[in-house]
C-alpha cells in the first residue's frame, strides 16, 4: 500500500477524504503537526470554507511553513478544494490574503454571471495538457465541485479547465505540487481513479 499523510488543518472532513484513499489503495496517516508532516512520502492538503480561515488554521498550527518545506523535497503534494486555492500566491477571500505560495497565481471570485454561487454538482473537467494525475479518466470527466472562488494560475500549470458562467482552472501542476478544485472523494470512479493515480506517483 501505498502511504500518505492527509493534514488536519481543522478545516475538513476527514473522514471521507480519508476512507476515499483507502477504498484507493492508500495507507492514511492523519498529519497534525509539522514533526508528523516531515516524515510522509505524499501529503494531500484537503479543505472547505474560506481562503482567510484555511491560512489561519495552518499558520497556528506551524503547518503553513512545514507544507513549504515539504514540496521544496520534490515529493508529491496534492492540494483538494480550498486545499488547492491554498496552494496559491494570494487569495482575494474578505481581503488580500498570502498563501502558501507554491502555484504561481490568485485565487478570485468565480464570474458565474446569471448562474448560481457557489457552483455546486456534477461538471466535467477538460484536459489541457498530459499529466500522471489524469491518466485513466474518460473522455468525459465528471467530478463533484461546491465553490465560489477559482483559482487563476499562468496557462502552463492550467491540468484541467471547467466552464460554469466561465472557463476557469479546475485542476493545476506546478513541479511535484498539484491540486484539484473538485471533491474527489465525492466523485465516484473518476475521484477514485485521480486519488489511485495521486498514491502511485513517486
Amino acid at each position: 500500500m501505498s502511504s500518505v499523510g492527509v493534514i488536519d488543518s481543522g478545516i475538513c472532513n476527514l473522514g471521507s477524504i480519508s476512507r476515499a484513499l483507502e477504498r484507493a489503495g492508500g495507507q492514511v496517516q492523519v498529519v497534525t503537526t509539522p514533526e508528523e508532516l516531515a516524515i510522509q512520502q505524499r501529503l494531500i492538503l484537503p479543505g472547505v470554507g474560506s481562503f482567510p480561515a484555511g491560512m489561519d488554521s495552518l499558520e497556528s498550527r506551524g503547518l503553513d511553513k512545514a507544507i513549504v518545506a515539504f514540496a521544496a523535497t520534490g515529493k508529491p503534494v496534492f492540494g483538494i478544494c480550498l486545499g488547492m486555492q491554498l496552494l496559491f500566491e494570494t487569495g482575494q477571500e474578505f481581503g488580500l490574503r498570502k498563501g502558501l505560495g507554491l502555484i504561481p497565481g490568485r485565487v478570485r471570485a468565480i464570474k458565474a454571471g446569471e448562474l448560481a454561487v457557489p457552483h455546486m454538482g456534477w461538471n466535467s473537467i477538460a484536459p489541457a495538457q498530459e499529466d500522471p494525475l489524469l491518466a485513466g479518466l474518460p473522455s468525459e470527466a465528471f467530478f463533484y465541485f461546491v465553490h465560489s472562488f477559482v483559482c487563476e494560475p499562468a496557462s502552463e500549470h492550467v491540468l484541467a479547465r471547467t466552464t460554469y458562467g466561465e472557463t476557469f482552472c479546475s485542476m493545476v501542476r506546478n513541479g511535484n505540487v498539484r491540486g484539484l478544485q473538485a471533491h474527489p472523494e465525492k466523485s465516484q470512479q473518476c475521484g477514485a481513479t485521480v486519488l489511485r493515480n495521486f498514491l502511485g506517483l513517486a
